[in-house]
């Protein structure tokens, strides 16, 4: 009895602390997973909201009447784009009035909203869905005669956003509408 000094129990008790080190840090990384996880769904339905508004401007664009409309001087104001409407601008969002204007800064001052049917914009959605903190929208600008010098070519801009007003994504794309194209509703 007088030669054990309690080595046993300070052994033990250093095993203990370095197991619950463990186990909490497990723990913590867990919540961190979960918000990165959170993270990206956000950005990933921001992007698909930005590619919804992309492809309603293309889409538009074949329409009937869309492209012999002509393009206007855009200024400040947005069309609702779920009505059939869209707009082809002369000017590009560098470009005056909007000459100050980052294509990033959002939301931009002109342009078109689109919103999907069952997109939920305040509070949430069906099936308890979250909700999106804003309407995609897009912007037409007139880049001139294409390049093959067969059709016109038009730059779409458009972004959309996740649940928060930081979570936003924006997409941009080249869309070339050639002389004496129907759209057969194909696509």
């Amino acid at each position: 009895m007088k030669r054990q000094r309690g080595l046993a129990l300070i052994s033990s008790l250093l095993l203990l602390v370095i197991i619950t080190l463990l186990a909490l840090s497990m723990f913590r990384s867990f919540g961190v997973q979960e918000r990165i996880a959170g993270n990206l769904r956000e950005k990933d339905r921001a992007l698909h909201a930005a590619e919804s508004a992309q492809q309603y401007a293309e889409w538009w664009l074949l329409q009937p009447g869309a492209i012999a409309g002509g393009t206007v001087v855009c200024g400040p104001g947005f069309l609702i784009g779920t009505l059939g409407q869209g707009q082809i601008c002369s000017n590009q969002l560098t470009q005056a009035p909007f000459n100050l204007l980052s294509v990033g800064a959002l939301p931009w001052p002109a342009g078109v909203t689109f919103q999907p049917n069952g997109m939920s914009l305040a509070g949430n959605g069906a099936n308890n869905d979250a909700s999106y903190f804003g309407p995609p929208a897009f912007y037409i600008a007139d880049l001139g005669p294409a390049a093959d010098a067969q059709g016109e070519a038009y730059r779409v801009d458009a972004y959309g956003y996740g649940a928060a007003p930081s979570t936003v994504a924006v997409v941009e794309s080249v869309y070339e509408v050639q002389q004496g194209v129907l759209n057969r509703g194909g696509l």
